[in-house]
């Protein structure tokens, strides 16, 4: 077997190829029964709403608001500021009545007197529906154009790999909001849209190692030909996945409630991306039957006689 010497890593990752595949259909398929039989859970994004503004006679905890709105078995809200620190917006997913912005101005009346009913009214989902359908269409637009690019930079089984690589993990992302019943906003696609250009980028890093050790390799097989190249590059995979989480994690504990849901899917998409770089696109290959023959350089005219000259 060919040896990967550098920093003594050598990890034989395809012999559980199988394994890793098995796993991938098997979370495959719980993300698409979850998703034709639950659906995801639209944020107010693309559901619409009540919107009641409310203004207070000092600077409010949104903390303390959100903590309120819960007790009180509202479910699915927006809590932010709206200008002035003293200005709250409160987006609640439920059709509109002249008395619910009352009604949300007294139950927080309760720990502030002085709290003002702005206005409340009915906020549609009309943007959020064309920005959801225009995602979608970015989304295939951008596969495709994955497809052909990488048709022509590399090989069509690498197309087809890479292709395959990110619906991989479009879907398990997809599926994890929709088996744990997450909200699904605009934060969140544009999260789903950003993961897919990081997987696509890994992939890319470990393919194009593959296709050099496949021309400048005299020996090895297919499959210790992919395992020399995830090796080599399995430092730069992990170290960059390892401080893409970190700054994750700090956004996800210390940015908020804005952007949480943001961040929870790009920590899911970075894990999920990083397994199928050095899992997925390589077992793809294999299971394409990728040879040397596909990479072969094409050679030039007049090569084959200057070759056979004395």
């Amino acid at each position: 077997m060919l040896k990967q010497k550098l920093l003594n890593i050598d990890v034989d990752f395809m012999r559980f190829k199988n394994w890793a595949l098995l796993l991938s259909a098997a979370l495959i398929v719980i993300s698409l029964v979850s998703l034709a039989t639950q659906g995801l859970r639209f944020g107010l994004d693309f559901t619409g709403g009540t919107l009641v503004e409310l203004s207070y006679p000092q600077a409010v905890d949104l903390d303390g608001v959100r903590s309120q709105l819960t007790q009180a078995g509202y479910e699915q809200f927006i809590v932010q500021n709206y200008g002035a620190a003293t200005d709250v917006l409160i987006r609640l997913n439920q059709g509109f009545s002249p008395e619910v912005g009352e009604q949300v101005r007294s139950l927080l009346a309760a720990g502030d007197a002085g709290v003002e009913l702005r206005r409340a009214e009915f906020v549609g989902a009309q943007v959020g529906e064309e920005l959801r359908d225009q995602g979608g269409l970015g989304m295939l637009m951008a596969l495709i154009g994955v497809m052909i690019y990488i048709g022509f930079r590399f090989q069509f089984k690498f197309a087809v790999g890479s292709v395959l690589a990110l619906a991989h993990d479009v879907i398990l992302l997809l599926g994890f909001f929709s088996v744990f019943q997450i909200d699904f906003d605009l934060t969140v696609l544009a999260a789903l849209l950003a993961v897919i250009g990081y997987s696509l980028n890994d992939t890319i890093v470990v393919y194009d190692r593959i296709r050099e050790n496949f021309r400048m390799s005299r020996s090895g097989t297919p499959q210790e030909l992919i395992n020399l190249s995830i090796n080599q590059t399995l430092m730069r995979t992990t170290i960059t996945s390892f401080t893409t989480l970190l700054v994750l994690f700090a956004l996800l504990f210390l940015g908020g409630d804005m952007i949480h849901h943001f961040a929870q899917a790009l920590i899911v998409g970075v894990v999920v991306g990083t397994f199928s770089s050095i899992y997925i696109a390589g077992s793809l290959l294999l299971t394409l039957k990728i040879s040397r023959e596909d990479l072969a350089l094409p050679i030039k005219e007049g090569e084959v006689e200057e070759e056979g000259r004395p």
